[in-house]
């Protein structure tokens, strides 16, 4: 059964920093390619970024271009979200989930992907 369980998430001030980390497991993700998605209140979940677990090569959205930084721990079978300059527009719930790189078209869209943690809240405070 796979299961993907986030962490990190925390109040944090604007210009501040955080790291989020994805735990997986009941799968090998050698096939797959890890996506972050977060999601405000009263808005929609939208894409963060993602890394392709084989290659390690990654792409984010323009939003976060620059400030995020996504990684990967083959020994823990981790995927982590570096986060950097933070402000108040960052706040949301934040998800992992993962797609298989053999379907993965964009990797920007929420149904490319097929398992999902349960999210962790991310506040930033101005």
């Amino acid at each position: 059964q796979v299961q993907l369980v986030e962490s990190g998430g925390r109040f944090v001030q604007a210009g501040g920093s955080l790291r989020l980390s994805c735990a997986a497991s009941g799968l090998t993700l050698s096939n797959y390619a890890v996506g972050w998605f977060r999601q405000a209140p009263g808005k929609e979940r939208e894409f963060v970024g993602r890394i392709n677990w084989s290659f390690g090569s990654t792409y984010y959205a323009d939003s976060v271009k620059g400030r995020f930084t996504i990684s990967r721990d083959k020994a823990k079978n981790t995927v982590d979200l570096q986060m950097n300059s933070l402000n108040p527009e960052d706040t949301a719930v934040y998800y992992c989930a993962t797609g298989s790189v053999f379907t993965l078209r964009t990797g920007v869209r929420q149904s490319e992907y097929d398992s999902w943690g349960q999210g962790t809240q991310v506040t930033v405070s101005s």
